[in-house]
């Protein structure tokens, strides 16, 4: 009896040939998915992050800086309401795009007229329907009201051009064409893009930091288009619109970008930097893929 029992006291938890071989198997099997699932852990941290154009961006982008600085000169002079439209408005009210009621177009200017200057400044302010606010733009209240009654009264209206806010006469438009009443930049179904033009260097400034260049750009002067796919362009995220863009190759993409393509202008209507520009259509194109 004593011999039962010292038998018994001796059993393992593995009874029989097959417990055996599950035991061996996992033995050698979990161990080996266990250093697989690590290195792909810690290789996944040297992975490009999605839309980044080479490791070197992908690096940078992971190293931004929290924020960024963006200089502006509070006491440059003005732009005139001519200015502002060659700047900002033109790419959309030049062509009557997106809705937008035509420069000069009387019969198309004439309703939004009637509803007063200050509805004009509010929807230019403020964005309405497919025009975002300032249509992309980057203006002072002063200046997008100038931009409002140049086109307004080149349309027949005869608004009279706001003042700077300190009061001083404001700058007569260069062109004879329209009168130079100002008041902020009006649209009320339009979405006017940015446009190609010098002017915009001061009126809208590229964020410093390089690595938010791309989303910061695509902001101030993209976005006005390719956020709502007017004029023909892309629209942002759409995967089905600018899949066949992808397939011509990002040099391409960046060519068209710099040199402009159809309805769009150089750079957007920006005075953006080729490294910029790069940085924007890396950003767009990250989100439709």
């Amino acid at each position: 009896m004593s011999e039962q029992h010292s038998t018994q006291a001796h059993t393992g938890p593995i009874k029989n040939p097959k417990q055996l071989l599950v035991a061996v198997l996992l033995g050698f099997v979990a161990p080996v998915f266990t250093i697989i699932a690590l290195a792909m852990f810690v290789s996944s941290a040297d992975v490009p992050s999605a839309g980044s154009a080479n490791p070197e961006r992908a690096i940078a982008l992971r190293i931004q800086k929290v924020g960024s600085v963006e200089i502006r000169d509070a006491n440059r002079p003005l732009k005139t309401g001519e200015e502002v439209f060659k700047a900002q408005c033109s790419a959309c009210h030049a062509t009557g795009a997106a809705g937008s009621p035509k420069f000069q177009d009387a019969a198309a200017w004439a309703p939004r007229i009637k509803t007063g200057y200050e509805a004009l400044l509010h929807s230019a302010l403020t964005g309405k329907g497919a025009m975002s606010p300032q249509g992309g733009g980057n203006f002072s209240d002063t200046e997008v009201g100038r931009a409002v009654v140049y086109m307004a009264n080149a349309a027949g209206a005869k608004f009279a051009e706001p003042a700077d806010a300190k009061g001083a006469a404001p700058a007569s438009s260069a062109g004879a064409a329209a009168p130079a009443a100002a008041t902020p930049q009006a649209d009320t179904a339009g979405t006017p893009p940015a446009t190609a033009d010098s002017n915009a260097a001061a009126a809208k400034p590229v964020v410093a930091s390089a690595s938010g260049a791309g989303e910061a750009l695509y902001k101030q002067t993209c976005q006005a288009c390719h956020a709502t796919g007017a004029a023909g362009s892309p629209k942002f995220g759409d995967k089905a619109a600018w899949a066949p863009r992808l397939q011509t190759g990002m040099e391409a993409l960046y060519h068209s970008a710099i040199n402009g393509k159809g309805a769009m202008p150089p750079r957007g209507g920006s005075s953006a930097s080729d490294a910029d520009v790069h940085a924007a259509v890396d950003f767009m194109t990250a989100a439709a893929k």
